[in-house]
Formats: structure tokens, sequence, C-alpha cells
């Protein structure tokens, strides 16, 4: 039998060994240390070069829009084609450049579009040319008739019904066109009531068109017509206009006709010629 003290030290001494067997089992090779150590200060000097670029490219794009909004990248150079009663001065104002905004700002649709306002200007096209430059065409109205106002002055009106311009006198050449409905400002267009008057004098043929002095809407939407001869022409409503249009071509053409006698295709299947 086993004495109990010396079965106790030999407990012992086996977990000291066992304490030191695990000891020396816990301790890391030198290398691994060191390759931790490095792997763990690549890792900082990436997140540090990392850091570092992320600045460097947010210190550019900052330093990039500055300096794009600067004088240097500004619309300093404005062009303008195209334009002929519209001034180019009027046309840079109304596009909204005569500040010389930086180009990043200049919205070319939106210029477009508020260029288009201006009376005379049909189209408007609006490009960008970097550093500096902005180039403008338009396309103007084309002057087609002139009405009476109220208040004694002419206005100038396009195909489609809108006022171009307001003058003094009468403008030259262009077709007197009397409507029941007085014509706006420079920039309206046309009220509905207006609308035979205008479908008629912008619709009348080759054969007889220069021959026409005058297009009058009456109150009720008839309308007539002012001949250089002269002849006056009833069209009736603004209906039926090319078989209307044949009968006063036909009469013209073969009818004797004298001054004052009045043509009427109201019923373009029963055209009338009444003596003056």
């Amino acid at each position: 039998m086993t004495p109990v003290g010396t079965k106790e030290r030999k407990t012992s001494s086996a977990s000291a060994s066992a304490s030191a067997s695990a000891g020396r089992g816990r301790r890391m090779d030198p290398r691994i240390s060191a390759r931790r150590t490095a792997v763990i200060k690549e890792q900082g000097q990436r997140r540090l070069i990392i850091a570092g670029v992320v600045l460097a490219v947010a210190v550019v794009v900052a330093g990039g829009w500055f300096l794009l909004h600067t004088s240097l990248f500004s619309a300093r150079s404005v062009t303008v084609t195209g334009n002929v009663h519209e001034t180019a001065a009027q046309v840079v104002v109304q596009a909204g450049l005569a500040g010389h905004p930086p180009l990043l700002n200049v919205n070319t649709g939106a210029a477009a579009a508020r260029l288009e306002q201006l009376p005379w200007v049909r189209t408007a096209a609006v490009r960008v040319s970097w550093p500096d430059g902005v180039h403008i065409a338009v396309t103007e109205e084309v002057a087609r008739f002139t009405a009476t106002t109220p208040a004694g002055t002419w206005e100038t009106l396009s195909d489609d019904g809108r006022v171009l311009d307001q003058t003094a006198t009468r403008p030259p050449g262009l077709l007197l066109l009397t409507v029941p409905a007085a014509p706006g400002q420079p920039g309206s267009v046309l009220p509905a009531k207006d609308a035979p008057g205008l479908q008629v004098a912008s619709t009348l043929p080759a054969s007889f068109a220069a021959q026409v002095t005058a297009v009058t809407v009456e109150p009720a939407g008839w309308v007539q017509l002012a001949l250089t001869t002269p002849i006056v022409v009833n069209i009736g409503t603004a209906t039926e206009l090319t078989a209307k249009y044949e009968d006063v071509s036909s009469i013209l053409a073969g009818a004797t006709l004298h001054n004052g006698d009045v043509i009427d295709v109201s019923v373009p299947q029963a055209p009338t010629v009444t003596p003056g």
C-alpha cells in the first residue's frame, strides 16, 4: 500500500508537469508572431493610404467644382444668329445669360423655352461650348398680316395669328386683316373669335391670293374678301374652302366683272355674282 503523503506528492508533481507542458504548447513561434505583427502593420498602412486617396479625391472634386464656378468657365462669349427683329442684347437677356453665369448652371432647354416667348422668335436652340461659350440660334416668325387696334395702332401678325409687333403706322406689304376681337400685345395670339379670318387669310390659293387686299370677319363669323379690282367676295363661313376657292377662281377667270360687283360663294354649289 502506498502511503497517502506519497500519493499526494505524485499527483502534485504530475499537475505541475502538465501545466508546464501546456505552457510550452501555448508559447507562439517567434516567426508567426513577427508575421502577425507585419500583417497588422500592413493593414494599418493600407487604411491610411485609402483614407489619403479618398481625401485627395474629395479635395480634387471640391477644387474642380469651385474652379468650374469661376469666371474661367462662365458664359463670357455668347453668340446669337438668326435674329433680325429681336436684338442680340434682348436675346441674351431673355436667355438668362446677361450675368455671365457658370456654364454648369446654363439650362439650355429652359433658356430656349424662354427665348420662344419673345414675339418674333418662332424656335430657338441653345448650345454650350466649353470652356466659356454659348451659341444661340433663333428662327424668327414671318410677318403675313396686319390689323388695327381700338387705340389706332397697327399690329403685325404671323400666319398662325401671333402678334409680332405694334407700330403707329401701317406696315407696308401686308394683307389687312379686320377681325371682331382686337389683337393683344406683342407675343400674344389672336382670340378664337378671329380664327375664321385667320384661316381664310392663311389658305388663300395662288390663283387669286395676290389680288386680295383685305380679309374681314363679321361678328357672326362670316368672311369677306376685298380685291384690287375692286370686287368683293363673300366667302361665308370658313368651311368647304377648297370648293369656294375653286368657284372664285373660275368666276374671276371667265366672267365679265365690273367695279363693285359682289361674288358670293357662301354656298359653293350655287355661286352668284351681284352687280355693284
